[in-house]
């Protein structure tokens, strides 16, 4: 005889298990190229290094290109190409450059499917988020920045704003298209040229930007596109004829780079690592703290320099809270990047992956509660569940230290004083988020709050038009909106 729990649906006669239909995006349209030489002077070309690499896709493992590794040979050619190219790309007419960047925001567009499967191929983001997030800003930021490059006198009235000249640009692996165009766009709208040097392990989309901006119009030299490691970012850093340096990603090679650069007389903006609070109030509207939470942390594995990896909830509604967190868990989904039902993708490389796992486990040994959905991972590429802690104390490292991944640290407090003191207890200061009902209390948040971004009842929203970047050890300088033009510009004060 078979018992069954007096509340639960008989076998056959509860509600239907509804199963999503797999529907995945077709890989091959990315049109990956077995060969991804670099790009200088409006062409592909072989590097002088005589250097190759490869570079996988993070789901799967499988060899998806070799790509040449600029070394300091092609460095110099790169600069010099850029150099030989910045006087006539900044005496051009303003129109004229705003027209190529106009044509490129709409390549973009025409092209932004190929894109999308190109970034989450090389960096393992699930498809939507490329597809629905990421190429739509990319073209954004060349649409905006091309409007203001005719308008620079508008911009700075009374400055006589003249561009930099030569600009080294390094970009991260987490949004390999998206940074690109947050660095490009306003580096040429202001008239200079420069040299990029993509992620290692994300160089694909770079690469192709490039030669989509040639076919946009561009002239040869004005972008440049070297892949390799960070031997070829120190060589592009370093070199003399740079004239403005502009860096995302770790704090540690950001520090490494402003003592290099110190007394140097170039210019540099930074944007570094974060650990950004969430604070949840007890009138928040709950549900929709939760999905802003959720975006906040698990948007792109939390492989995001702004994410909302520390979240402070009021005590009176933090047990509520961090059942309905735990519900919403167990319904994100899980798998291959290029199913547009997945929710989280795959962790970057095996490296990263190493260290999500290492601070987890150091969580777990200095007595943090973890819970993870049951979660059925692939067994190839580089995976991890996503995962909340609570019981954490703020010396736990998982409370300190930039994660980088889809971990989230739960903490509380009684008031909105000690919120603050909270929130603003770490290194960084990137973003911050505030959830609650009362206008005043987001505004007094707003203005004790060492973060750079504050989100009121929101999180990760962006727009070219609004400026961002961060306090302390996030960096210093914004990209985006006319703050983030004058970084590219002498003159303006």
């Amino acid at each position: 005889m078979v018992r069954h729990d007096a509340l639960a649906p008989r076998p056959g006669t509860g509600p239907p298990m509804w199963e999503y239909q797999e529907s995945r995006e077709n890989p091959d349209l990315a049109g990956i190229r077995d060969r991804s030489g670099l790009w200088i002077d409006g062409e592909e070309t072989e590097p002088l290094s005589g250097k190759w690499f490869s570079t996988i896709d993070p789901a799967t493992e499988e060899h998806l290109s070799m790509v040449a590794e600029a070394g300091p040979a092609d460095v110099e050619r790169a600069v010099g190409a850029a150099r030989d190219a910045a006087a006539g790309w900044a005496a051009m007419p303003a129109t004229e450059r705003a027209k190529s960047l106009f044509r490129l925001a709409r390549l973009v567009q025409e092209r932004s499917r190929e894109l999308a499967v190109m970034d989450t191929r090389d960096g393992g983001k699930p498809i939507r988020e490329a597809r629905d997030v990421d190429l739509p800003l990319v073209a954004a930021h060349f649409f905006y920045h091309a409007g203001w490059a005719d308008k620079l006198e508008y911009a700075f009235p009374g400055a006589e704003p003249r561009p930099m000249g030569v600009v080294g640009q390094v970009i991260p692996w987490n949004f390999p298209l998206l940074m690109a165009a947050w660095k490009v766009a306003p580096a040429l709208a202001t008239g200079n040229t420069v040299v990029l040097k993509p992620a290692e392990t994300t160089p694909l989309s770079a690469l192709r930007l490039a030669e989509v901006a040639a076919e946009a119009g561009l002239p040869p030299g004005v972008l440049n596109v070297i892949p390799g490691a960070g031997e070829t970012g120190a060589e592009l850093v370093g070199h003399r004829g740079v004239d403005k340096v502009a860096f995302t990603g770790s704090t540690q090679v950001g520090k490494e780079i402003r003592r290099r650069l110190a007394g140097s007389g170039k210019a540099l903006t930074l944007e570094l690592g974060g650990k950004g609070a969430h604070v949840v109030f007890e009138d928040a509207p709950l549900d929709q703290a939760v999905e802003g939470v959720v975006n906040g942390i698990f948007f792109n594995q939390g492989q995001v320099c702004c994410a909302g990896s520390r979240l402070l909830v009021q005590e009176s509604v933090a047990p509520e809270f961090v059942d309905r967190l735990r519900r919403r868990l167990s319904t994100l989904r899980v798998g291959d990047p290029l199913d547009k039902n997945t929710d989280i993708g795959a962790i970057n490389s095996a490296a990263q992956l190493q260290r999500i796992t290492e601070l987890v486990e150091s969580g777990q040994e200095e007595g943090a509660l973890i819970y993870q959905p049951p979660c059925e991972l692939p067994e190839r590429g580089f995976w991890f569940p996503p995962t909340l802690f609570t019981d954490v104390s703020q010396s736990h490292r998982i409370a300190r230290e930039e994660i980088f991944g889809p971990v989230l640290s739960i903490l509380t407090f009684r008031t909105p004083a000690e919120a603050v003191e909270r929130a603003n207890n770490t290194p960084y200061g990137l973003a911050s988020g505030v959830w609650t009902s009362k206008g005043s209390r987001i505004l007094w948040m707003a203005d004790r709050l060492a973060a750079g971004v504050v989100w009121a009842n929101t999180y990760n929203k962006f727009d070219p038009a609004s400026p961002f970047g961060g306090v302390k050890e996030s960096g210093f300088g914004r990209e985006g909106g006319r703050h983030g033009l004058a970084a590219y510009l002498r003159g303006v004060g």
